[in-house]
């Protein structure tokens, strides 16, 4: 039921981000359902934005929480990128990376296989600083709103990407359909948005925390979708579930959409 699903005051009082991160995001040599799924979804990203060669002037990321491995093939294709986040812990924890700071997250694991996946052409020092000095702005987001990003007047981008933000922020089917429509209006027309989730996920932990996610299948997003004004380029489905004790997934999904040229 709507009611119990989790409040967005929550988000900004009871969402770890250290905890978060070490939990999903630790590269270790153990092999871990997380680590597989990072992987993968690495690999998939790798495709879309340097394989397949979407590119452009602009990528908006929705809901990056306190994450960059999203980001670390999309800063190959385009060349300035947004982050956005709705907590304030998040974008603080992000802050932390992108300036260097003293004891920010390790994504050096991560950014040394993307690196592979790319050839190797750079080592890790220099992707890490080619994705710094891509991030142009970080802004609060909340795709609930009709306006997304606030006030701020920002060029139409040509991509929009959004990992593990949808199902988390949006308790209900309406809900998800606007949000996908309140993307579709920063993007230019003919625009990319490509969206990595949990399919058929209620719930997942960080730390003791309890999270609620909405649970959709395939059929429910494709329709989504094209209801909210997108052709569906792309949709690949992952079949890894999360370890079961912090999320009860049915595997993820990576979407990749087109807006409609005559959509708002």
């Amino acid at each position: 039921m709507e009611s119990s699903f989790t409040s967005k005051d929550t988000y900004l009082t009871h969402f770890n981000p250290r905890v978060y991160l070490e939990k999903y995001y630790s590269f270790g040599s153990k092999h871990t359902a997380e680590s597989e799924i990072l992987k993968n979804v690495l690999k998939n990203l790798f495709k879309i934005f340097c394989k397949d060669g979407m590119k452009g002037d602009l990528l908006i990321d929705i809901g990056s929480g306190p994450t960059i491995y999203q980001l670390l093939s999309a800063c190959e294709s385009f060349k300035e990128i947004i982050v956005s986040d709705y907590s304030e812990r998040n974008l603080q924890e992000l802050e932390k990376w992108l300036k260097k700071e003293p004891g920010a997250f390790d994504w050096s694991p991560v950014v040394a296989y993307v690196c592979e996946l790319e050839g190797n052409r750079v080592k890790v020092p220099e992707k890490e600083e080619k994705l710094r000095q891509a991030v142009k702005q970080v802004l609060k987001c909340d795709v609930t709103q009709s306006r997304p990003l606030g006030p701020v007047p920002l060029p139409l981008a040509d991509c929009v990407l959004s990992t593990l933000c949808l199902d988390a922020a949006c308790p209900d089917l309406p809900t998800y359909c606007a949000a996908l429509r309140h993307l579709g209006s920063l993007l230019k027309p003919e625009g990319f948005l490509v969206v990595v989730d949990a399919l058929k996920s209620s719930f997942y932990m960080v730390g003791e925390q309890r999270f609620s996610s909405l649970v959709l299948g395939r059929e429910e997003i494709e329709a989504a979708m094209k209801e909210a004004g997108y052709s569906i380029e792309q949709f690949e489905v992952l079949p890894q579930g999360y370890s079961s004790a912090i999320c009860n997934n049915e595997g993820l999904f990576i979407l990749v959409g087109r807006k409609l040229g005559g959509c708002a």
